[in-house]
């Protein structure tokens, strides 16, 4: 998590990908606030910046991501290494494909 506080701690976000919904992917926080979004903006935000309504994601140099949350209470910014986004990326799409061939 990206914040001005003056210890960097990292925070558990879960990545979520449901079969049922292959379009779609979903980051939950401890807090229990999830966002689900279309997983274009994931694989698209690694490579140059995107944004689809309140979620922002851009490349940060050569091995990081932002993904930028927005919601009426503020903005959270969460830096992620970007070869975990594209593993969870590559995840998705070999357990889409199966399900794609039957």
């Amino acid at each position: 998590m990206v914040t001005d506080a003056p210890q960097y701690r990292s925070v558990h976000v879960s990545m979520i990908y449901d079969p049922a919904e292959p379009q779609a992917v979903s980051f939950a926080f401890p807090s229990g606030r999830e966002w689900t979004f279309p997983r274009a903006l994931l694989e698209t935000g690694l490579r140059v910046p995107v944004s689809v309504g309140d979620i922002s994601v851009w490349p940060c140099g050569r091995v990081q991501a932002v993904v930028e949350f927005h919601t009426p209470d503020g903005v959270a910014v969460v830096q992620f290494d970007a070869k975990t986004l594209m593993r969870f990326l590559s995840h998705t799409y070999a357990v889409a494909a199966p399900a794609a061939a039957g």
